[in-house]
C-alpha cells in the first residue's frame, strides 16, 4: 500500500466518526423530548459502518463508510407524571430510549477515533516531508 493511501483511509474514518458524533449529538439533544416531529417518542439512533475496498490509483486499500443510521428498537422509558399533557391514562409518559451514559461513551470513543486518524495523517505527512528533505540535502 502506498503511503498516499493512508490519507484516503484516515479521511474515510474521519468522515465516518464525524457522522457518528452527529448522531450522538442528536441523541443527546433529544434525551428529554417527550415527542418527536412525528408525535412518537424519539428513538435513539446508531451509525452502522461498512468496510469499503478502494481501488483508485491502481492500489487496493480498505476504508470505512457509513452504511446507514438505524433506530434502536428497545422500548421507550416510562416516566410517571400524571400532570403532563403527554401522559397516558395511567399517568405515564413514553420518553426516548436514549441512555446518556451510553451516548457519552460513544462520544468519547468517536472523538478519540477521530483524533487518532488526525494523528495518523500528521505522521504520514511528517514522513513524506522528511522523505522529500532527504533529496534536498
Amino acid at each position: 500500500m502506498s503511503l498516499f493511501r493512508v490519507f484516503d483511509v484516515a479521511s474515510s474514518a474521519m468522515n465516518a466518526q464525524s457522522a457518528r458524533l452527529n448522531v450522538v449529538a442528536s441523541n443527546l439533544a433529544n434525551v428529554n423530548s417527550a415527542t418527536s416531529s412525528d408525535g412518537q417518542p424519539y428513538r435513539a439512533k446508531q451509525v452502522v459502518f461498512q468496510a469499503v475496498q478502494s481501488n483508485t490509483h491502481n492500489a487496493a486499500s480498505v476504508g470505512v463508510k457509513v452504511a446507514g443510521v438505524i433506530e434502536d428498537q428497545s422500548p421507550p422509558r416510562l416516566v410517571y407524571d400524571p400532570k403532563s399533557p403527554f401522559a397516558d391514562a395511567n399517568g405515564y409518559i413514553a420518553m426516548p430510549n436514549v441512555s446518556v451514559i451510553e451516548e457519552m461513551t460513544n462520544m468519547i470513543s468517536a472523538s478519540r477515533s477521530y483524533q487518532t486518524n488526525v494523528d495518523v495523517m500528521n505522521t504520514a505527512k511528517t514522513l513524506l516531508m522528511r522523505t522529500l528533505s532527504i533529496g534536498q540535502a
